[in-house]
């Protein structure tokens, strides 16, 4: 294995990780709220009175925050291997898989964890091993 110490950026990944913290507090104590973005999106969907403009906003900052971040300084270049249908089907799995996991990382694996939540911990737990058992399969068995 090697490692791309160019890429290695600790600094700005503890100041994001913070900055991610900080978020989800403030969205807990003022809201009441869990910052899981398929929670906040799923409630745009069906929309209740009084939940749709915190809502908005929240997936607004998800969506302008890379163009403001390019402002001020270069984007790292987008790289996707995958073609469309592969693409769909990824997000089709993911969206199933948030529904039957009542919720997602950003929900479980920030805000569940912080606040001790035992199944928030096991579906972290099934998303990590999930997610290394595909990157084995992909990467390293033979014939994939």
């Amino acid at each position: 294995m090697n490692i791309d110490w160019n890429a290695f950026t600790p600094l700005s990944a503890l100041a994001g990780g913070a900055l991610i913290g900080l978020a989800t507090a403030l969205l807990l104590l003022a809201n009441g709220r869990i910052a899981g973005i398929s929670g906040i999106v799923g409630g745009l969907l069906k929309p209740t009175a009084g939940e749709t403009g915190w809502r908005l906003a929240f997936v607004a900052g998800l969506l302008l925050a890379p163009g403001l971040w390019g402002l001020f300084a270069a984007l790292p270049p987008i790289r996707i291997d995958a073609g469309y249908p592969l693409l769909v089907a990824a997000g089709l799995l993911v969206g199933i898989g948030t529904r039957y996991g009542s919720g997602c990382t950003s929900g479980h694996g920030v805000c569940g964890l912080s606040r001790l939540s035992p199944r928030s911990l096991v579906a972290t737990l099934l998303f990590m091993g999930a997610g290394f058992a595909t990157v084995y399969v992909v990467r390293h068995l033979p014939g994939a």
